[in-house]
């Protein structure tokens, strides 16, 4: 009786192998580029983060660095603006952006292409050239105050720049402008997968326009939602390019992040490397937490 397996089957057995191996060694590549790039930095920043010193003179404290985040009154300071940026600018982006898919994903509308590349355009600008465009635009003998005074909604220039309150304001507005777009296409792709008979459905049982945004859209689009609104804090947290390009963090430190704060650490002030990763770290903690009472409140109950 012969037990082995028979030619086809040992050479079909034998590519299945060859496949699988392949397919193991084109995995292979990303996963150690990722490792070098991604991973070990991440890890090297994680011990640096309890080591202190000047420049690369640098000696392992302990918590010492995370014991002295909460006694930092630049970092505390620098987290409340971030945090006022993200209470703020992120609902009235996701807002907006989920208002304008709607009104592009009408049939009705025409030159729906126009418009849609139109709003996505900010979103492929450089940071550093539109952020400097916002400054200029923004200045005190700026585009945006001289339109204002001609208009005689304002007697006088307002300090965009700076003035503490309306130096945040402009950030808010910059932020708001660049990445409305980004996420208005996600909120777009998904409407354009909704089958159209659902919304003729709700019509023909007398739903009106405001009860199927409510009762139908945004249930449906709810895990883009959770994903935008998630990008977009992790986006926030992170804001760098904003804020050294317009106000440079000021006046003072009253539009400061805690990214530049980090940049200001390693770059700017005496570096301080060690407390720099700290302060990275923080940012991570922040995104963790945040990311897992959005994905509670947001997230699928089941």
């Amino acid at each position: 009786m012969k037990t082995g397996l028979s030619p086809q089957k040992h050479k079909s057995s034998k590519g299945s192998r060859q496949i699988r191996l392949t397919g193991w060694l084109f995995v292979l590549v990303p996963v150690i580029m990722i490792s070098i790039f991604y991973f070990y930095p991440m890890i090297q920043a994680l011990i640096l983060s309890f080591k202190t010193g000047r420049g690369n003179n640098l000696q392992f404290t302990g918590l010492d660095n995370y014991i002295r985040l909460f006694s930092d009154t630049t970092f505390l300071t620098a987290v409340k603006n971030t945090f006022i940026y993200l209470i703020i600018q992120v609902p009235v982006m996701l807002v907006l952006a989920l208002f304008i898919a709607v009104l592009l994903n009408d049939d009705r509308l025409k030159f729906k292409g126009f418009f849609r590349t139109a709003i996505f355009l900010p979103t492929v600008t450089s940071l550093v050239a539109y952020s400097v465009v916002f400054k200029y635009m923004f200045g005190a003998e700026g585009i945006i105050n001289k339109f204002l005074v001609n208009l005689h909604l304002i007697s006088e220039p307002i300090q965009w720049i700076t003035d503490p309150f309306w130096a945040k304001v402009t950030i808010i507005i910059a932020i708001t402008w660049r990445f409305t777009g980004y996420n208005m296409i996600f909120y777009l792709s998904s409407l354009q997968n909704v089958d159209k008979s659902i919304y003729e459905a709700a019509h023909i049982d007398g739903a009106s326009a405001f009860t199927q945004f409510f009762k139908i859209t945004i249930p449906l689009l709810k895990p883009i939602i959770l994903f935008t609104t998630i990008t977009s804090t992790i986006g926030t947290l992170q804001l760098f390019d904003e804020v050294v390009n317009i106000t440079k963090g000021g006046p003072g430190n009253a539009t400061m992040s805690i990214s530049q704060y980090i940049y200001n650490l390693s770059f700017e002030y005496t570096p301080d490397f060690g407390y720099a990763a700290t302060v990275s770290y923080s940012i991570v903690v922040m995104v963790l937490i945040l990311t897992l009472i959005q994905n509670k409140v947001g997230g699928d109950k089941r």
